[in-house]
Formats: structure tokens, sequence, C-alpha cells
């Protein structure tokens, strides 16, 4: 897709989007609002800590890409809003369901209903269905549908604006039993304990053949 973001404007986009739909008559945001709403520990995955001047950067970058721009409203203080929806034509269903994958991560179909809701809604299981598969058959898909997972009995869905999830080669793979996650963190500690013990020894040696050398021009 020729659209490409970073996992901040990720969350900026996506948290814009988010105030539109469930909070439209405090939008469009200001930078400090916005903020706010890229940190809050509520319906986010992960719970970002972000300053101002991250969120600034990623505005900047997405101004550039033209998917969000400063409101016209005329107030003192500046305000955002994204463009998405009339950049790649999206009704309303379609903006709830990025917006849920952009602000916690891959889902799914029934974790998108349910968490959907707030923002649009879908009713039953059968129309989230069609919406993604609206999103998916676009002839620049937004969204693409994960292996399953080892244990999981649906696969998940993902948006493609900051490609496919890194960790979802590593997530097909069983994850260690906790005693045994452990067990290896010990491992590690005791490896890092003997490197570190190896290392004094050997610059302890390095003194001590200082000294006698430092002696011997005295005999």
């Amino acid at each position: 897709m020729d659209i490409a973001l970073n996992h901040i404007e990720v969350r900026v986009l996506g948290s814009l989007i988010e105030k539109e739909l469930t909070t439209p008559e405090y939008y469009p945001l200001s930078l400090n609002s916005l903020t706010n709403a890229c940190n809050q520990k509520s319906n986010r995955d992960p719970v970002m800590a972000l300053t101002e001047e991250d969120v600034v950067r990623a505005l900047d970058s997405l101004r550039f890409k033209q998917l969000v721009v400063l409101s016209a409203d005329g107030g003192r203080v500046s305000k955002y809003r994204h463009l998405l929806a009339e950049k790649l034509g999206l009704m309303p269903a379609e903006l709830a369901i990025l917006c849920e994958l952009l602000v916690r991560g891959p889902q799914t179909v029934g974790e998108l209903r349910t968490r959907g809701e707030r923002m649009h809604p879908f009713g039953e299981l059968a129309a989230v269905e069609e919406v993604l598969r609206e999103l998916m058959v676009r002839e620049e898909p937004l969204i693409a549908l994960l292996p399953r997972q080892p244990g999981r009995k649906e696969g998940r869905y993902a948006q493609l604006f900051s490609g496919i999830p890194e960790n979802e080669q590593e997530c097909s793979e069983a994850r260690p039993e906790a005693a045994r996650q452990r067990v290896m963190a010990e491992n590690e500690r005791i490896v890092k304990l003997e490197e570190e013990v190896a290392a004094l020894r050997s610059e302890v040696a390095g003194l001590q053949q200082m000294i006698a050398e430092f002696k011997s021009q005295f005999e």
C-alpha cells in the first residue's frame, strides 16, 4: 500500500478517528487533547506514554501524507482533524473497523464487533464480516487476515498502514511455559554474572601484572 505509517503515526491517526466518532462535540482535537487520547489506558494496545513533541512529529508527517490537516474553525488554539475517510472514500462502518485496528492492533471478528459498537452499530457478526471483506478486496487492501495462532479458534485481522505486525512470526510458535521462562531468565542472569566475573578477573590480572612490572624497576 502507498501509505506507510510508523507506530506513533498509527496511534495519532487512530485517536483522531476515535474521538471524531465517539465524542464529536470535542472534535477536532488540540495538541494537548490529542496527546491525552494517544496515551489513554482504555481501548489502547499497547498503552503508550507519548510526549507532545512525539505527537507533533507524527502530525507533521501525517500532514505531509495528506492524512491530517489543521482545522479551519478559527479558534485561538490549533486543532487537528484527520482526512482518512475523504482520502480513501471510507464509509462510517469501515472507518470504525479501521480505527479499532489502529488503536488496539490485530483482533478477531467478535472482538471488532464488541469494541466497535461504541463507534458504529454493527448488530450482527455478519455485518462486521462484510465490512472486513470490503476492506480486503479493495484495489489496495487496507487490512489482512493473519494466520491463525496455535490455541486460537479464529484468525485475527490487522491494518496494513504499518505493515504486518513483526511479532506475528514469533506468535506462530508455541509460547514457553511460565516456569520455563523463569528458568531461561535465571540462566541468562547467571551467564551474565559469569561474564562479569571473568571480565573482573582479567582486569585484576592486568593490574597485578602492571604492579609487578612497576616493582621490578626498583629491584
